[in-house]
């Protein structure tokens, strides 16, 4: 591998770091990477955690050592990964603007100078990859936000944020999939859950899928929420790419 860095962190895991950015060619190593791994199954791995630009690799001590280990994820070439050249996992994320949900959207029309519609729009216009999952279970760390619609964290934090809050801060979107203090600009809500506990997978959406927000009106969130609750509504999932 090029340019990789190979980090101990205590005694039963290693990060390989790809690079110090945000990017999506460096993301789509850290995700070829783990699933070069899951298939080779090495042994002595445990778990893999990918984030924005590292892989955090869990291993068990007794099995393989930090040297062995090295040596064998240094064999994945990542001179062969592309972003963009890999199928895409799409969840249609449905997404009730304003309403009692975006309660910052009419304070970033005035400060975006774009009416909301218009913000609305371009929103639900990107396919967004999931970089990394984190801050919360099932919380969705999303690249791909059109620069127009970037807009600062609040100043002071609310104390509480209800779960299915779609929202902004600085140069990212995401969805709250639990009630949690948060600072990010509140523009809409989903009736889907991020995170359920009870459910066969708890966690809706997994690091390297894309999520795509579709407009609904509050009706349809109300119809959509009922089904969730009664274990009775799947979100659509469509595959793009090679």
């Amino acid at each position: 591998m090029t340019n990789v860095k190979f980090f101990p962190a205590g005694d039963h895991a290693m990060v390989v770091e790809f690079g110090s950015i945000i990017a999506e060619n460096i993301n789509q190593k850290v995700h070829a990477l783990a699933g070069w791994i899951e298939e080779k199954q090495i042994e002595g791995v445990v778990e893999l955690l990918p984030t924005f630009r590292s892989l955090m690799i869990y291993y068990d001590c007794h099995v393989v050592s930090f040297e062995r280990l090295k040596r064998k994820v240094s064999e994945f070439d990542d001179t062969k990964v592309s972003a963009g050249a890999e199928k895409k996992k799409i969840t249609k994320v449905p997404c009730c603007y304003g309403a009692r949900f975006g309660s910052d959207l009419h304070d970033m029309e005035k400060i975006l100078g774009i009416d909301k519609d218009e913000i609305i729009r371009i929103h639900s216009s990107v396919c967004y990859k999931i970089y990394m999952l984190g801050f919360l279970p099932g919380f969705v760390y999303l690249g791909g936000l059109d620069k127009r619609i970037e807009v600062p964290r609040l100043s002071s934090p609310r104390v509480k944020i209800n779960p299915g809050s779609v929202g902004i801060g600085g140069n990212q979107t995401g969805v709250y999939p639990v009630a949690s203090p948060g600072g990010w600009r509140l523009i809409g809500g989903t009736p889907l859950d991020f995170y359920d506990p009870d459910r066969e997978k708890p966690i809706l959406c997994n690091a390297g899928e894309y999520i795509r927000f579709v407009p609904i009106h509050i009706d349809e969130y109300y119809d959509i929420r009922h089904l969730v609750l009664k274990g009775q509504y799947e979100p659509e999932v469509i595959y793009d790419g090679n």
